[in-house]
């Protein structure tokens, strides 16, 4: 796959990392030229100096014919319009932008195609947010991630001392919640995972995750 990374910071350059090791052609675009070098020393990629919104660098870069356009640089504006650029000039099948800025996520509609053409939207700040959010919903989770839209959580509890979770084996557990539609996933002990069985035996400490529809988590 053909991709364009525009940004050689810390996240640029673990991805051209990453994505170079898995055999893709990879560009990466920055206007820090001994940044690129450093790269380029190190990785089996090519590297182009320039502000990665501009038409012209974008051609340079190979955007005529890339499959996907990752745009991770410092600042929001230069992600969107590169995004933009990419699609109207060069029709990218893929563009992928971080935005940072709550100014412009809340603003519904703003990323549809129509409007600014990202495809995947990156909000570590978001992601942070929602996190906190759903943390906050269910108190003693260690973890809660979300799947299927929300409609399905998975969440990590941790089994203590005296609690009802200690003693009991899985299939135990099933029996006594009859009309919860979930299932224990991963359990970690010790820091090593466990492949659940219906005879496990939650020991105290353990870190049980719990897959199941949101409205069955409380």
């Amino acid at each position: 796959m053909k991709i364009i990374i525009l940004g050689a910071g810390q996240v640029g350059g673990t991805l051209a990392e990453h994505l170079a090791r898995e055999e893709n052609d990879i560009t990466v675009v920055d206007t820090d030229g001994a940044r690129l070098r450093e790269l380029h020393t190190k990785l089996d990629i090519r590297t182009v100096t320039g502000a990665g919104s501009y038409p012209i660098v974008l051609r340079q870069a190979g955007c005529e014919d890339a499959d996907m356009l990752i745009a991770v640089t410092n600042t929001d504006e230069i992600n969107m319009i590169a995004c933009q650029v990419a699609h109207t000039l060069f029709r990218t099948p893929t563009k992928i932008a971080r935005v940072r800025s709550t100014a412009y996520l809340t603003r519904k509609g703003l990323f549809a195609h129509e409007a600014i053409p990202i495809d995947v939207l990156i909000s570590p700040e978001q992601v942070v947010t929602d996190h906190v959010r759903r943390l906050i919903e269910h108190p003693g989770a260690l973890q809660v991630l979300e799947f299927a839209g929300g409609l399905v959580q998975l969440v990590a509890v941790k089994a203590f001392y005296g609690g009802p979770l200690v003693g009991q084996n899985l299939a135990f557990l099933g029996k006594h919640m009859p009309n919860v539609e979930t299932r224990v996933a991963a359990i970690y002990r010790r820091n090593r995972p466990i492949i659940p069985q219906g005879d496990t035996v939650i020991e105290a400490d353990d870190e049980v995750f719990f897959l199941a529809a949101r409205r069955d988590i409380r």
